[in-house]
């Protein structure tokens, strides 16, 4: 079983989803955690936006990469935004991948209303399903 960390500034939004998602499509293939750089509370359109497909990651709590490390050694970490990549420290043994997705926060800042704020969390969440469907050859990649 592969240890996969996906790390986002708030660990609010895409990490959580990416985390979800793997949890779904990768069971007994992968064990997922997310964290943030600077954890700030898990958003309530992330959770909207799973919840359409059938997720619940309304459980799920905002933490830090400590945090999972005193819980679990990590064979990978995936940074899902740039922030996180350049703050991201090296891990002695653990691999770091770089997919970063855009903020739905920030691309639905000017939506008046919720209803016009989802379609963006909606499109980012289908981009990390199809990232983390694809998730085990991304990995079997070599470093680069």
């Amino acid at each position: 079983m592969i240890r996969v960390l996906f790390l986002c500034t708030g660990n609010s939004c895409r990490s959580q989803m990416a985390e979800g998602w793997a949890r779904e499509l990768l069971a007994g293939r992968v064990e997922a955690h997310s964290a943030g750089t600077n954890p700030h509370g898990l958003n309530p359109l992330a959770v909207r936006a799973m919840a359409e497909r059938g997720i619940d990651i309304s459980r799920g709590t905002s933490k830090t990469l400590d945090d999972v490390l005193a819980q679990t050694p990590l064979d990978v970490v995936i940074t899902v935004c740039d922030s996180a990549h350049e703050s991201c420290p090296v891990l002695p043994g653990v691999r770091t991948i770089h997919a970063p997705f855009e903020d739905p926060p920030r691309l639905a800042a000017n939506a008046g209303s919720d209803e016009e704020a989802m379609p963006h969390y909606r499109r980012i969440c289908e981009e990390i399903r199809a990232f983390v469907a694809d998730l085990e050859s991304h990995i079997a990649t070599p470093a680069r």
